[in-house]
C-alpha cells in the first residue's frame, strides 16, 4: 500500500495544510483527500510542486508499505 505523508512533512516543516494548498495551487479539500489516503492518483506536477513547497524528495511524501493491506 502506498502511504502519504504529507501531514508528517507539514509538520517538520511548520506549515499548514492551507499554506501548502495555496503554494502548490490546489484547493484544501483535494489536499485534504491526498492527505488522508483517499486519492486514487496524483499528478506528477502535484507532486513535484508539493516537493518544491516543502523542499522535500517524492520518498518524504509517498511511502510504500508492503505489509499494509489496502482495502479500497
Amino acid at each position: 500500500m502506498i502511504v502519504v505523508n504529507v501531514d508528517v512533512m507539514l509538520a517538520r516543516r511548520k506549515m499548514s495544510c492551507g499554506e501548502l494548498a495555496e503554494k502548490i495551487g490546489i484547493t484544501p479539500a483535494n489536499l485534504s483527500i491526498l492527505k488522508t489516503g483517499k486519492a486514487k492518483a496524483i499528478r506528477f506536477t502535484t507532486l513535484n510542486a508539493i516537493c518544491q513547497a516543502l523542499d522535500c524528495q517524492p520518498s518524504d511524501v509517498l511511502e510504500f508499505r508492503p505489509d499494509v493491506v489496502d482495502y479500497i
